[in-house]
């Protein structure tokens, strides 16, 4: 991968919405993970609220203030619930 994309890896429902489990995506330059989820929204407007989304970078689960940059994998999966 090029340092000016990230790998995305979407799980479950999301990949089931996007139609797509791994896609790159170009980023120019860092970005937040709550900016990129809004990117993340514009482009599959069927997560909305994609806010509610949890994100790994590289391989670690983190908050939306993280910082993702180029050359990045981001994992997006739904929020998981117990019963």
């Amino acid at each position: 991968m090029s340092g000016t994309a990230i790998n995305v890896l979407y799980f479950a429902q999301v990949a089931e919405l996007t139609g797509t489990r791994l896609e790159s995506w170009p980023l120019a330059e860092p970005v937040s993970g709550a900016q990129w989820l809004e990117q993340l929204e514009a482009r599959y407007p069927q997560l909305a609220p994609a806010q509610r989304l949890k994100l790994a970078v590289n391989q670690f689960h983190v908050k939306h203030s993280v910082v993702i940059n180029p050359g990045d994998e981001v994992a997006v999966f739904e929020p998981v619930t117990g019963g």
